[in-house]
């Protein structure tokens, strides 16, 4: 073979994505209860990434979590700037995990001192609804 021949290496420069199988959190018990994989999985990653306070836990650098609970118990804040102000949140939390394609559809509705959120979600392993109490 001559020399002057260039082979493309082009799989071995594309990164590679990372599995999504993970430990299955039994938020109930608060106890890991088995693992669990594909769209499961991400919803499982969806909701801990915005119920997580962000710049609150040493263990995780600034980018993960979200100012989604911190804002809605600021008794400060009006319900109107929850609404606008939430979706977008509720996006930058989920920017980093490349699983997620798009987050769209937000409801959010009060009930006393809560807040109800959902939203629907386009990711790798298809469409999937969350829903939230903060």
């Amino acid at each position: 073979m001559p020399a002057d021949i260039e082979i493309p290496i082009t799989d071995i420069e594309e990164e590679a994505e990372r599995p999504s199988r993970t430990y299955r959190l039994d938020t109930d018990s608060g106890r890991i209860a088995g693992t669990t994989d594909g769209l499961d999985a991400v919803n499982q990653a969806i909701k801990k990434a915005i119920i997580t306070s962000r710049f609150s836990n040493l263990i995780y650098n600034d980018d993960y979590g979200s100012e989604v609970g911190d804002m809605v118990h600021d008794r400060s804040v009006t319900q109107e700037l929850i609404e606008t102000v939430v979706p977008e949140l509720i996006r930058d939390a989920l920017s980093q995990d490349t699983r997620i394609i798009d987050v769209y559809d937000f409801d959010i509705s009060f009930k006393n001192d809560e807040a109800y959120i959902s939203f629907r979600a386009d990711t790798i392993f298809g469409e999937t609804e969350i829903s939230e109490v903060f």
